[in-house]
């Protein structure tokens, strides 16, 4: 360790212990969307109708975020009638309706509490209005949203919502598969026939850019890839890991769209964060084994966890939709989210491999290479540290007296 430390420079360690932290840990990294709840827009004559179905852990979040000195609940905890009141009427000013570029002033129509509040995955459904002016047909309608921007998640990384978005227009049938986010606004129009058309191109597009900002702005799925790369002595070891970790992680994607199997973020966040610290330690303290199948093994066990967290909500959220809607969505997304992974994984095995060149030979390069690997994966582990430690949060809140 000594020897790699004076052959690399304790200048160039900190160089690049900097730079790493600064790629995953940077401005916008954020955790996955906190929520990926579904909006169903009904255009009457006199106003809009929006069923909005959302769940429990969105509730209490949204509810302590936006309360000055609200602490973190646990996600899956019952909330009483009045918050559930509250959290529709944050909703009510945080969903915004245009008709024609105007906006349209919301209200509460209806509370509905989980039937089963006991159930993590149980869901909390509310009717908003949005009051049309007087003989007014809008042509053009837009929605926007700004959930949860005044919260934040950790330092650095900020809340997310998204929503699966269909629209139904007086006498039409529901136009499914629309994506809301508080960067992509959905536009739609009640002219025409085009009300009973699934735009599956537009659905293709939307979910394959929102696959790719789910990782290039999730930080454990940075960290974890970012964790492989570093492990690879060769382009073959890294194709193997990152296949490895592919094929994990779709098996568990495609079984949960199945709806085969599921698990409560509560046990899969943690799990995706001590992937993280595992994966990183091994390349600190046992880097024979960041190669071969021990890293083969650890890649597809955590890679597992891994295809459940790129899941999250986004299912429960599309249930109601039509299953072709479905598969073309979770097709469109896992393209995206291999996509995300090779912007990362490519240029940053690359650019280490190119840095191992100024050494001119070969035991030389093979020190440095030892070096970047324990310092960067070193900084990974402590990262990872600390936001299972976010992860847990909610559950040492819960079981705290």
């Amino acid at each position: 360790m000594k020897a790699a430390l004076g052959h690399l420079g304790r200048g160039s360690v900190c160089a690049i212990c900097a730079a790493l932290l600064w790629f995953f840990l940077a401005s916008e990294v954020g955790a996955h969307p906190l929520s990926q709840g579904s909006l169903h827009l009904i255009v009457r004559a006199d106003s809009l109708t929006m069923d909005v179905r959302v769940t429990q852990e969105e509730v209490a979040v949204t509810n302590s975020a936006t309360t000055p000195g609200g602490d973190l609940p646990g996600p899956w905890a019952a909330q009483s009638l009045s918050q559930y009141e509250q959290h529709a009427a944050y909703l009510a000013s945080h969903l915004h309706v245009l008709a024609d570029g105007v906006a349209l002033p919301g209200g509460v129509g209806s509370v509905n509490p989980p039937d089963d509040p006991s159930a993590g995955t149980s869901f909390a459904t509310y009717q908003l209005v949005y009051p049309l002016p007087a003989n007014t047909k809008p042509h053009g309608l837009e929605l926007r949203t700004d959930v949860l921007s005044d919260g934040q998640f950790a330092p650095g990384a900020s809340w997310e919502t998204s929503y699966v978005v269909s629209v139904t227009c007086e006498k039409g049938s529901p136009v499914e598969g629309f994506l809301l986010t508080r960067t992509h606004p959905v536009t739609c129009s009640c002219d025409g026939a085009s009300g009973g058309q699934t735009r599956r191109g537009q659905i293709f597009k939307d979910y394959v850019v929102h696959g790719i900002h789910h990782i290039l702005t999730g930080y454990d799925h940075l960290l974890f890839v970012g964790a492989l790369v570093l492990g690879a002595a060769s382009l073959w070891d890294l194709v193997k890991v990152v296949s490895v970790f592919t094929l994990a992680h779709t098996i568990t994607l495609t079984l949960a769209a199945l709806n085969l199997i599921h698990l409560p973020e509560r046990v899969v966040e943690p799990l995706i964060s001590a992937s993280i610290v595992f994966v990183a330690i091994q390349n600190v303290f046992w880097p024979e084994r960041s190669r071969g199948g021990w890293r083969l093994a650890a890649a597809f066990f955590f890679g597992l966890f891994h295809g459940l967290g790129f899941a999250g909500g986004l299912l429960d959220a599309m249930r109601e939709m039509q299953t072709t809607t479905v598969l073309l969505a979770i097709l469109s997304f896992s393209i995206g989210v291999e996509t995300g992974h090779q912007m990362v994984v490519l240029p940053l095995f690359f650019g280490l491999r190119l840095s191992r060149q100024v050494r001119a030979d070969e035991a030389a390069r093979h020190r440095m290479w030892l070096a970047t690997q324990r310092f960067g994966s070193a900084a990974i582990s402590l990262a990872g540290l600390f936001y299972l430690f976010v992860a847990l949060r909610p559950t040492l809140a819960a079981i705290s007296p």
